[in-house]
């Protein structure tokens, strides 16, 4: 067996060996996606279809400030790195295996991007004999990575060397814990200083283990042990204690080992009088198969919903914003005076530099947090338009604050703007035209609105003469049922409800096996909140998606939520990711934004939840009537967020 180990590691090494120089792709095309030049020596199929993902998960989702892209396909793991010549508009992306780890590939972009930049006409669409330049770079990258990891290679063994006689030092130091520890963290060998330094909290990685654990041991009994382990476990000090009062521990302890523990005492049910107890307290009424009988009409008209409405944006000017912005992107008086300032507006800058971007990005960023935008998302967006921006021409009579801000606004806008038709009607139609009904199950955490906004929904919908039912599949809460058997009555539509302690799956399941029957168009399914962290409740919506294969998933939160909302909604796609059964499983389709009435221009839970999900934003509820309900307006988000 063992023989069998170390000619698989000596395989692995000669694939190592063999392909630590290689490249999988390497490509150069337009921002319009037309195809300069690619390797033809490398000339490698690649599985899947990294490039497309990258273009559609990274470069158009404003993602592209990150250092690089991981993709997975059957049989491979490819990691994907870019950069970008923003002013000729080209982008330079390298495809590798994961596993190889490659050291010379950011320099070799960065090689590439130059020399071809240089050869770079409009008018040309083939390169060939930018074949030649690339194989000297790529000799001349490698040459170097070889150079760099074989003096790492050296300097890491009398590193490590060191290393260990201080640790063994240190074990008979006695007083001189300090002094050794002290060299220890200076000592950190060549490009691996990390290792051997020691972090401030405490904490420690590689080869310090060693002098933490013989800390704990009680091998250092200098002034360090007390100081930087407060709160450890002291051995020395529990001998010294246990020296001087030895037998009254012991008594302490003999006496405490006679005492029995008390029972815990149980409250008992008071009674009242002599009639039994009721076994539950359920005052549903009881409701036969079906589930839609004795519905009283309470009202039928509420007026039109709002989501058939346009929404007038009068766009105001633009000028107060630009200078809102140039406040806090204004240089400093003492590094440049104002007529170097206003020449340069007018001549224009040769090329943007990020040391230039960063104050009105940093003024951006704030701005963005303001509007409750979580700071994470705030972050990316401005490292992405940073990338977008760094190395083109600033245009004459332009200040950097406003071409940085048009920049923003074009990536909001991008972000906000649905990549998919969410026309419901539409899907309703073509359900309908199938005999099957249209489900939409809607999901979220607790208090959000849940069963408000169903009925909201429910409403558009009958105005548009869809037979619409709902299913009362929240059986946790008390009163959920009674909640949405009101709502039904007003709006007179069916409802399909089994009471409470019933497993949701099922009864969504029967209600659109009855909507089936009875010919309804639409089943909106109502569920319970839940927190993101509660596993078996997530677990049972899981089977409830999985069991019933909904049309629609909608994701209802609050408008009010900032760094919040990036949590919620990536906690639940992951929960609904991992504990599905499904080889493909059902994620978030859509977000419905409530309370969008209460936060005035506290807009940015909706970038948020757009950015971390990249699901649509399908419905925003605005008050608490059932004409309440309207569409998403990109435009008058986006300027209210850079207000």
């Amino acid at each position: 067996m063992c023989r069998g180990i170390s000619v698989f590691l000596f395989d692995l090494s000669l694939v190592f060996t063999n392909n630590n120089k290689m490249l999988e792709q390497l490509l150069i095309f337009t921002r319009g996606g037309l195809i300069l030049w690619t390797c033809k020596e490398l000339g490698n199929a690649l599985k899947g279809s990294p490039i497309d993902a990258l273009i559609r998960s990274c470069l158009l989702e404003e993602r592209s400030g990150a250092a690089s892209y991981n993709y997975d396909a059957p049989g491979a793991a490819y990691t994907l790195k870019w950069t970008f010549h923003n002013e000729l508009g080209l982008v330079f992306v390298a495809v590798y295996q994961r596993i190889l780890h490659l050291l010379y590939v950011d320099e070799l972009l960065s090689m590439v991007k130059r020399e071809f930049s240089e050869i770079y006409d409009p008018k040309r669409t083939v390169y060939h004999d930018f074949d030649e330049t690339f194989r000297q770079l790529r000799k001349e990258a490698e040459a170097r990575a070889e150079e760099l990891k074989k003096s790492k290679q050296v300097g890491k063994p009398v590193s490590n060397s060191k290393k260990q006689g201080q640790v063994q030092k240190t074990g008979f130091a006695g007083g001189n814990g300090k002094k050794s520890e002290g060299s220890l963290a200076n000592d950190g060998g060549d490009g691996d200083g990390k290792k051997g330094r020691r972090p401030e909290n405490g904490l420690s990685n590689g080869n310090f283990v060693d002098t933490v654990e013989a800390k704990v041991n009680g091998t250092f009994n200098g002034k360090e042990n007390t100081s930087s382990n407060v709160g450890a476990f002291d051995v020395n000090k529990l001998q010294k204690l246990r020296t001087k009062g030895g037998k009254k521990t012991d008594t302490v302890v003999s006496k405490g080992s006679k005492e029995e523990p008390k029972k815990k005492l149980t409250k008992k049910n008071r009674v009242w009088d002599d009639s039994p107890p009721e076994a539950k307290l359920d005052f549903t009424e009881p409701v036969g198969e079906n589930a839609d009988n004795n519905i009283e009409v309470v009202a039928a008209d509420h007026g039109e919903s709002m989501m058939d409405k346009e929404e007038n944006f009068s766009s105001e000017s633009e000028s107060e914003d630009e200078d809102e912005i140039g406040k806090g992107s204004k240089p400093d008086p003492k590094k440049k005076g104002w007529f170097s300032s206003m020449f340069q507006s007018i001549a224009g800058k040769a090329n943007l530099e990020k040391s230039d971007l960063e104050p009105a990005l940093k003024a951006l960023k704030d701005r963005l947090m303001t509007k409750n935008v979580a700071e994470e998302i705030a972050e990316k967006l401005c490292e992405s338009v940073a990338a977008s921006l760094e190395g083109k021409k600033l245009a004459s009579f332009t200040r950097i604050s406003s071409t940085v801000q048009a920049a923003m606004e074009e990536a909001l806008v991008r972000i906000l703007t649905p990549r998919r038709s969410i026309d419901i009607m539409r899907d309703v139609n073509a359900a309908k035209e199938q005999r099957k009904p249209y489900v939409v199950v809607f999901v979220g955490v607790n208090g959000v609105g849940k069963s408000t906004n169903l009925a909201k929904v429910a409403y558009w919908l009958q105005q548009h003469n869809v037979n619409v039912m709902m299913a009362a599949c929240d059986t946790f809460r008390s009163g959920a049922v009674e909640q949405l058997r009101t709502h039904a009555r007003r709006l007179q539509i069916p409802i399909f409800e089994k009471g409470y302690e019933k497993d949701p799956a099922i009864v969504a399941k029967e209600a659109i096996q009855e909507a089936t029957r009875n010919g309804s168009d639409v089943v909106l399914v109502d569920t319970a909140g839940r927190m993101q962290d509660n596993e078996p409740l997530m677990r049972a919506l899981s089977k409830l998606i999985y069991l019933n294969n909904p049309d629609l998933v909608l994701f209802v939160g609050e408008a009010l939520v900032g760094n919040d909302a990036v949590d919620q909604l990536s906690k639940f796609n992951q929960k609904l990711a991992d504990l599905s059964t499904a080889s493909n499983p059902r994620l978030i389709d859509g977000i419905l934004l409530t309370k969008f009435d209460t936060i005035d221009d506290k807009v940015g839970a909706a970038l948020s939840m757009v950015y971390i999900s990249g699901a649509p934003v399908m419905f925003v509820g605005c008050g608490q009537s059932y004409t309440d309900l309207k569409k998403l307006n990109v435009k008058s988000i986006v300027k209210t967020l850079l207000k």
